[in-house]
């Protein structure tokens, strides 16, 4: 799928599972669940054990090509990359997107050579420029608990034309203020997680999910 319409899938999801786990099986029914949830961008991070395994079942599962009705229809993708190395291996085990904690110029030129949506992460006023002069498509502004849902507003004074993803921090009581102040889309961690993880009961994930679903569509008025 070509990468400008990868990312206007994203942005038009608005809403980013960001999915830890402890082996691949978990992470996904976690997907499984926040997907039937209404969550359809799923970011399989490298901490998992095992990751690339999940990332080739979830993309042989889903399509991010489906019509965005369809049950089939997600787009999955990398996260916690944080070197070139680890970034080629995700794309080739299907990631159709790659997100950073950091930014790390080689693997944003990497993703560029595969033509895969980079999210590098940026906490300073310097970070977000060189990104932008990098040409990442997304900014992945982390830690977004360092910051009020304000900071979007002014990072975009001087920097309009940046687009920023806040991802921690985040909730489904906040998500309205994030978007209304500027952000493209979020990212959702533990506050998705936790409860099933805890209880075991996974339809906690599906649960959590459709209220950040929703949460999006009133904040974008759809």
């Amino acid at each position: 799928m070509k990468k400008i319409k990868v990312l206007q899938r994203i942005l038009d999801c608005g809403v980013v599972a960001v999915l830890r786990g402890d082996s691949p099986d978990q992470v996904v029914e976690m997907a499984e669940q926040a997907i039937a949830g209404g969550v359809k961008v799923i970011e399989v991070t490298m901490t998992v054990p095992n990751a690339l395994q999940a990332i080739e079942r979830l993309s042989r599962i889903y399509n991010a090509e489906a019509s965005t009705e369809s049950e089939r229809f997600a787009v999955i993708g990398a996260g916690t990359v944080l070197e070139p190395h680890t970034a080629r291996m995700a794309i080739m085990s299907g990631a159709q997107f790659i997100v950073s904690p950091a930014l790390n110029e080689e693997t944003v030129k990497l993703c560029h050579l595969y033509r895969v949506p980079v999210m590098p992460g940026v906490v300073t006023i310097a970070e977000l420029l060189k990104g932008l002069e990098l040409g990442a498509d997304i900014m992945k502004l982390f830690p977004g608990n360092m910051f009020e849902p304000s900071i979007i507003k002014t990072l975009k004074g001087p920097v309009p034309q940046a687009n920023l993803m806040p991802t921690g921090g985040v909730s489904v009581e906040n998500l309205g203020d994030w978007i209304a102040g500027g952000a493209v889309a979020v990212g959702i961690g533990s506050d998705l997680t936790s409860e099933a993880l805890k209880t075991g009961d996974m339809t906690k994930v599906r649960d959590k999910a459709a209220q950040y679903a929703e949460a999006y569509r009133k904040a974008k008025n759809l």
